[in-house]
């Protein structure tokens, strides 16, 4: 067994491991992947200021995020396909977050159903919706959430279209699934992903297929999956659905001041500055570059929180320098899951929070919530200067 001390050592063992188009999935952004690569690159441009002759006992990384216990102030993110990552995926990292302390977010677009993973875990998750055209399929979505027991609704705003990713056009990575040659030469060579696969009924997208009207399979599945995400999306049907969900709200894929405003208004009990992984719109600035000024535009009418980008538990304290409550971890913990089941998935969480166990320390602060700007030196021209 290789020795794991960080993400990277996890995301060498899972490019290893999980079939090259599923790999590439995770492993990609839109376009040029500009925006997928200064999520990153940004947050090496922070610094740490290191405090000496602190007591450091008693240190503790517990705090909350949208009035939740957590044991550190990570969740991990919504992923589509996580199920075919590794077989019962999203059972696997729901597992993991579970025993860990912080919150699971199942997609949508999930091979295991909201019914699958609300079986085998003990306490609430987050359920992230997409905004479907089929006004019934997202009553009835909404509903299974709330039977779930689901403690928090995460509605994705910024893939009303979705963006080119050349790398899954390449491999043949559309519903239904399409391999080239390639690709399913390298399938078979993926024996314990494969053998695993075989073993579980969680194939297919477990919330879409039997639940959508005249969804019944795959080939269904892809006619009404071109049609049906939502283009029409507005500040108004957000507070329909609010209405609808009666719980707490989380709106992901906030970029913007004056968007972060408007979501403010509508009620969220809390925003997530994303640029979706950098999937959508390509050029657009990172999203710990747009953190401090969308933070000084809510104040505190609501939590602010950050995706995109987090690879280590010293970007997590970084983000929470600058203002936020909370941090969603997708690719990481996605490399973890693909190196090693749900193991992986509980080492991504180790690894992140002794890194920012140590970190915080480090910089002279016992518990996160004591966390503040002084923590980190910004450069002055950090959030860009640009013309009017």
């Amino acid at each position: 067994m290789p020795v794991i001390t960080n993400i990277d050592d996890l995301k060498r063992l899972h490019k290893k491991r999980t079939p090259k188009m599923f790999y590439d999935y995770c492993e990609s952004g839109a376009w040029t992947e500009q925006t997928f690569r200064e999520n990153v690159s940004d947050f090496d441009k922070i610094r740490l200021r290191q405090r000496v002759a602190v007591d450091m006992e008693g240190r503790s990384t517990a705090t909350k995020m949208i009035g939740q216990d957590v044991a550190m102030p990570v969740a991990l993110a919504p992923v589509g396909l996580t199920g075919m990552q590794r077989a019962d995926g999203e059972i696997k990292a729901a597992k993991a977050a579970e025993k860990f302390g912080v919150p699971f977010t199942l997609s949508t677009m999930s091979i295991c159903s909201i019914e699958e993973v609300a079986k085998h875990t003990t306490k609430p998750f987050w359920f992230q919706l997409y905004v479907m055209r089929d006004q019934q399929f997202l009553e009835n979505i909404i509903e299974r959430a709330k039977k779930a027991k689901c403690s928090a609704l995460v509605l994705t705003l910024d893939l009303q279209i979705l963006g080119q990713r050349h790398k899954d056009l390449k491999n043949g990575l559309v519903v239904p699934i399409k391999p080239k040659l390639g690709n399913l030469l390298n399938l078979s060579t993926k024996w314990q992903w494969g053998l695993e696969m075989l073993g579980t009924k969680n194939k297919s997208f477990g919330n879409i297929v039997g639940h959508a009207k005249g969804v019944n399979n795959l080939g269904s599945l892809f006619s009404w999956t071109a049609e049906q995400f939502d283009p029409r999306l507005d500040w108004d049907k957000i507070k329909r659905i609010k209405e609808m969900w009666g719980g707490p709200l989380i709106l992901k894929g906030v970029l913007d001041e004056e968007d972060a405003r408007r979501a403010a208004d509508v009620g969220a009990d809390a925003i997530i500055v994303s640029n979706h992984g950098g999937r959508q719109l390509d050029g657009a600035l990172s999203s710990i570059r747009m953190l401090e000024p969308i933070v000084k535009a809510v104040g505190d009418q609501t939590e602010v929180h950050i995706d995109s980008g987090i690879r280590s538990g010293q970007d997590v304290l970084k983000a929470m320098a600058m203002g936020a409550k909370g941090a969603y971890i997708g690719r990481a913990y996605i490399y973890g899951l693909g190196a090693m089941g749900e193991a992986g998935v509980t080492k991504a969480l180790e690894v992140i929070h002794k890194e920012m166990d140590i970190t915080m320390a480090l910089c002279g602060r016992k518990h996160i919530e004591d966390v503040d700007r002084d923590v980190v030196l910004v450069p002055e021209d950090f959030e860009g200067r640009w013309a009017k």
